[in-house]
């Protein structure tokens, strides 16, 4: 008479990913329940973790690079400088996930849930966040270079500090975001609610923000040389000593915006809406204000497009 052995998912998982990754092929379907596992510093790489619960788990310094965490529970999981290199992460959940300092390089978390997550100075660069929520997320001095964040929701996130040089935050949503201190360079915003934002000295050099809503964000002493801000809504926005030389603002909605001190020497105003704006001090050397709508804004010291000061 034959005896059946049964194990449980930890005793397969203790022999290794590819003991791990057989029972799975044997098992399609299989949903693995792993919550609150202690799984730090183990080497995961390649393991097939699809579907499972891992809700709590201790992954801390866990090598997890080319795994399959599609649809994984990760809740509450402890990811404190994991190894998630090129890792599918797509539809998982990771919501309250400590993920600090941690290797996403290049990962996948399209439709990823990753709100009050806690990503500070985690390495998120040319990672895909598309459509993905990070709904109040920390990610003080993250490096998200190149990174894809199309239509993600990131209302009330840290980015204090955080690298998003050359990123695609297209139809993003950054309401409320502290965005601090933090690089834009040659990132693409289009169309991006922005709405109370706070980018006060941060670097949007040729930043692509075109048709963004801006209104009531703050851009103080902030880099905006060349950006395109082309259609985009800074109704009431706070520009006072922002650097706005040569970039476009055609077409542009600033009315009632706080402009005081604001570097705007060679910006194209084309067609502008600057109505009650404030250009104390503002510099306008040069700049473009072809058919821009002026009416009720303070100019009282403004250097204008002719060079000479207004009294």
């Amino acid at each position: 008479m034959g005896t059946s052995h049964s194990f449980a998912p930890t005793d397969i998982l203790e022999s290794g990913p590819n003991a791990w990754n057989q029972w799975r092929e044997a098992m399609p379907g299989s949903c693995a329940i792993l919550r609150g596992e202690n799984l730090i510093q183990r080497h995961l790489r390649e393991i097939n973790f699809q579907n499972c619960d891992l809700t709590d788990a201790n992954l801390s310094q866990a090598d997890l690079c080319l795994a399959n965490l599609e649809n994984t529970f990760l809740d509450r999981a402890n990811l404190t400088e994991a190894i998630l290199y090129t890792t599918d992460l797509r539809c998982a959940s990771l919501k309250e996930a400590n993920l600090t300092r941690a290797d996403l390089t290049e990962a996948s978390l399209v439709k990823a849930d990753l709100s009050l997550a806690k990503l500070q100075q985690t390495k998120l660069n040319r990672a895909d966040f598309t459509d993905a929520l990070l709904y109040t997320s920390n990610l003080r001095q993250a490096d998200l270079s190149d990174v894809e964040l199309i239509r993600a929701d990131l209302r009330e996130v840290d980015l204090t500090m955080a690298d998003l040089g050359e990123a695609d935050l297209r139809d993003a949503n950054l309401s409320f975001a502290v965005c601090s201190l933090a690089k834009f360079v040659g990132a693409t915003l289009c169309h991006a609610n922005l709405y109370r934002a706070n980018l006060s000295l941060a670097n949007l050099c040729v930043a692509n923000l075109m048709g963004a809503n801006l209104t009531k964000a703050s851009f103080i002493g902030a880099n905006l040389i060349g950006a395109n801000l082309y259609l985009a809504n800074l109704r009431f926005a706070n520009l006072a000593q922002a650097d706005l030389r040569e970039a476009s603002l055609r077409i542009t909605n600033l009315t009632g915006t706080n402009l005081a001190g604001a570097n705007l020497s060679m910006a194209n105003l084309t067609e502008a809406t600057l109505a009650r704006a404030n250009l104390t001090g503002a510099n306008l050397s040069r700049a473009n204000l072809y058919q821009a709508n002026l009416d009720g804004a303070i100019l009282k010291g403004a250097t204008l497009p002719d060079g000479t000061k207004h009294p």
